[in-house]
């Protein structure tokens, strides 16, 4: 082994390198049974800027998983991909460049995409390999890649001929700033102010009105009814007139309905086309009229008259608002604070508008879908209920088209005539409807021979949902569907995080359910977010980003990965520095513990005659290697990495090592050199998935110059046994001697007389004298003869005080003086007698013997020097 301290810098960028050089990591594809494969269906990340700490942190929990499982003798598949082709991508583009997809073509706004998200993609690669993520980077891939696009395109003509799919004329969920179409999916919940407006409206042919509560007056030339819930005795003699929309003029019916809010506003709520998804069913089930006042952009529409081209929620509600007030119609206007949907990709309110959209089918197959997640296993296990509640609120078939550049064409052109839609040819994809021909002359439907290609793009969820499938290298074979890799399919562990379980996992689900007829995973594993050290969710906007950069700066790798396995997966992990230096410690611990080991024993002997401490030590590693492939096939890193980290440091390196070093000093004992390389092996490997650098570096130096721990086998028990219990007390009377000898400020070295030891330490005296310098050692047949002294009496002064008042001071004087007698569990003191409950007698075990005695666990420990 080199001298010197551990070089973490030099050692990392060594084997970084050679992992990649070597293919140490590649998949063989070789794998008859699949039970001998292990696949991971990996995360892509979104190409959105720069890699941050929780890909990082996600990462490094999936590597956990493939290194334990390729040291068991599994072919690894783990791959990684990039997922480019959607609005995230567009976003930064757009960003980078300070430009507008609309100015541009889609071939050309594509082409700056592609050069943009390449730079990203290349620094992905270089931070992934960087923090020793076992990846076989000849299994990568970008989801705009045309191999995948053929995919992505295949899946959707299948799941069309299945008839899963359908387009439809129908309200959106709608980006304003993005211009796009997004899914129910695509949105989140946002706290935000507002305001209330008490709008009067006049009841058609009547001096009677009435008054509407919004938070939403921009919507008023959309409104096409008022409604009236039922059981509203106050305003159901409203039902069947007709009402006049203040400043907009249009009359509208007034009808019931039992989805009217009876706690919100007045009672009386008008609906518009379309404010939200109430007023969609409003529209659907009263076949109302379509007043659309919104436009894709955000803008009002000619249908607002007077605030035409005005942005809708700021220009044109202020001076809508404004014009109510002086019509003298507002009759009030409250601040509130009320839950808005916001497209989660930029934070925008979104609108319903009406669209031409591509939907797949998921409201008729939710029981399945159910079903289908309980077949997964999932660690934890609570985060099923986030898969449950998400399909039980669901409200919407999935909108899978997009009104954006740089994503997947849609494979359809329309005839001209009757809009019939023609699929393009599978054996021809992936296509282009903007640039290529459609596969027929004319419309098998009417026979026009004219075409419009469709110039919407998948969802990128579309896409990314397919990741098992792009792995496993399905295709149409021009007869029937088949993979590349069928081995590895359904994979068997889905990593991801708990914030897009009901984006990634769920749409995965649906999509590879219906291709395969198979749940795509056999189990899914959740990690948590990132927190900063005050468990506040990491964002730019609040300047605490932690950049894996300024970490790996700081840090060795191994430590950031000793870091990320003290998690409890599902739950969000706080960024706390001294993780990290916990892990520098150990990873020192174990440099400097490898130097003795190989200066002690420069080579394994064959296994001797083992002396019982060489027994205890193995039989106790025996039980650590079970607990620790326990917990890593439960996915309890935190547990695993916290015993292990215990067991080397405090029962190895501070009660076995010491024991060892005095044997092997002493005059070469093969039991303890044996013993000692057989445990530092089985570390090393225990190790290894944790500290992924270090490990290798002690391996290949020590055990094997040519083949990776990585590709060694995961320890056995190796079935030794041991009198356990002796084992246990002989460590704790060496600890309780060096405690004896710190105390009177001995060194380790200073000789001790006499100990004698009552407790069971059955053949592990000559290594306790040895180590502790101990010249006499004797076991005692019986317990020393100990008194039980009182040391003290404790007052519950909450009960004394209120009880005994101005005697107190005088029970306390009699107490100070030993002037007390206990009787029956009785205290008298004072002239007063306390019960039991009044106070608490201290007790110590007192040895009035020679020498000084000490207690350790299991034992008694009489020392006389």
């Amino acid at each position: 082994m080199p001298s010197g301290e551990y070089d973490s810098e030099t050692v990392e960028s060594k084997w970084q390198d050679r992992w990649v050089s070597e293919d140490t990591y590649a998949y063989q594809g070789e794998a008859v049974d699949p039970n001998t494969v292990f696949s991971i269906d990996t995360p892509p990340p979104t190409v959105s800027g720069s890699l941050h700490w929780g890909h990082v942190y996600g990462s490094i929990l999936q590597d956990v998983v493939a290194r334990f499982n390729r040291m068991q003798g599994k072919d690894v598949f783990f791959p990684f991909g990039y997922d480019d082709n959607g609005i995230a991508s567009e976003r930064l583009t757009e960003d980078e460049l300070d430009v507008r997809h609309q100015d541009f073509g889609r071939r050309e706004f594509q082409e700056m995409c592609r050069e943009v998200t390449a730079e990203y993609e290349a620094d992905f690669n270089e931070k992934m390999q960087g923090i020793g993520v076992s990846i076989d980077w000849d299994q990568t891939y970008q989801t705009i890649e045309p191999r995948v696009q053929r995919i992505s395109q295949l899946s959707f003509i299948e799941l069309y001929d299945q008839g899963r799919e359908y387009r439809q004329r129908a309200p959106a969920i709608w980006c304003p700033e993005c211009e796009t179409a997004i899914s129910q999916v695509e949105t989140e919940d946002d706290e935000q102010a507002s305001h209330f407006h008490d709008i009067a409206f006049e009841v058609a042919d009547s001096d009677e009105s009435f008054v509407i509560s919004t938070t939403r007056p921009e919507l008023l030339p959309a409104c096409v009814a008022v409604f009236v819930h039922p059981d509203d005795d106050e305003n159901q003699h409203l039902v069947g007139e007709e009402a006049e929309v203040p400043l907009f003029g249009q009359t509208v019916p007034i009808l019931e309905d039992e989805r009217v809010d009876l706690e919100t506003g007045t009672g009386l709520v008008m609906c518009c086309t379309f404010g939200d998804q109430t007023d969609i069913e409003w529209y659907q089930a009263h076949d109302l009229p379509l007043r659309i006042a919104i436009d894709e952009s955000g803008t009002m529409t000619e249908v607002a008259g007077e605030y035409d081209g005005l942005h809708a929620s700021t220009e044109a509600r202020e001076a809508i608002v404004s014009d109510l007030d002086d019509a003298d119609v507002l009759l009030d206007k409250r601040a509130i604070t009320h839950t808005v949907n916001v497209h989660e990709r930029c934070g925008t309110s979104v609108e319903f508008l009406v669209k031409d959209q591509w939907y797949i089918k998921l409201l008729d197959k939710t029981d399945e879908y159910l079903e289908a997640g309980r077949q997964m296993e999932w660690f934890p296990e609570k985060m099923f209920t986030r898969y449950k509640n998400w399909i039980e609120g669901l409200q919407w078939d999935w909108a899978i088209s997009r009104q954006r550049s740089s994503g997947i064409p849609f494979p359809v052109w329309y005839c001209e005539d009757c809009d019939h839609p023609v699929m393009a040819e599978r054996e021809e994809l992936p296509v282009d409807p903007l640039s290529d021909d459609p596969p027929v002359d004319s419309c098998p439907d009417c026979g026009h021979d004219e075409f419009v290609p469709e110039d919407d793009v998948f969802d990128t969820w579309a896409t990314s949902s397919l990741t098992p499938l792009i792995n496993a290298g399905w295709d149409w074979n021009g007869e029937e569907f088949q993979m590349e890799f069928p081995e590895i399919y359904p994979f068997d562990m889905r990593p991801q995080g708990h914030d897009i379980i009901s984006f990634w996992l769920f749409h995965t689900v649906v999509k590879c359910y219906e291709h395969t007829g198979e749940v795509p995973f056999d189990s899914v594993m959740i990690n948590g977010m990132v927190l900063d050290e005050n468990r506040v969710k990491m964002s730019k906007s609040l300047g605490n980003i932690v950049s894996p950069d300024e970490v790996m700066e700081k840090y060795p790798v191994d430590a950031a990965r000793y870091w990320a396995a003290g998690s409890a997966i599902g739950d969000d992990l706080p960024y706390q520095e001294k993780g990290l230096v916990a892990g520098e410690k150990l990873m020192r611990k174990l440099w400097n513990a490898s130097k003795l080991v190989e200066h002690l024993a420069d080579e394994t002997p064959d296994e001797p005659d083992l002396k019982p401490i060489d027994k205890w030590l193995l039989a106790e590693l025996d039980a650590e290697v079970e607990f620790v492939t326990e917990k890593l096939d439960n996915r309890e890193f935190s547990k695993a990495r916290d015993s292990l980290r215990s067991f080397f440091w405090h029962t190895f390196c501070d009660d076995y090592l010491e024991i060892a070093k005095q044997r092997l000093q002493d005059g070469g004992d093969v039991s303890a050199a044996y013993t000692l390389r057989t445990a530092h092996q089985t570390f090393l490997k225990l190790f290894a998935p944790f500290l992924a650098h270090i490990t290798e570096e002690l391996w290949r130096d020590m055990y094997d110059a040519e083949t990776s721990v990585h590709r060694a086998d995961w320890p056995e028990p190796v079935g030794v046994e041991a009198d356990l219990e002796a084992g246990e007390t002989a460590m704790a009377v060496v600890s309780v001697l060096r405690k004896y000898k710190t105390d009177n400020q001995l060194s380790m070295n200073a000789e001790v007389d006499t100990v004698q030891v009552y407790g069971n330490i059955t053949g592990l005296e000559e290594d306790i004298s040895r180590v502790m310098h101990v010249d006499t050692l004797e076991t005692l047949e019986e317990e020393p003869e100990i008194e039980s002294v009182v040391t003290g009496i404790d007052l519950d002064y909450a009960q004394v005080g209120p009880q005994f008042g101005s005697k107190v001071p005088d029970i306390e004087a009699a107490l100070e003086a030993d002037d007390y007698v206990i009787e029956d569990g009785v205290l008298h003191a004072a002239d007063v007698e306390l019960g039991a409950d009044l106070f608490e007698v201290n007790r110590e075990r007192k040895y009035s013997g020679e020498g000084e005695m000490l207690e350790a666990e299991g034992a008694l420990v009489i020392v006389q020097n």
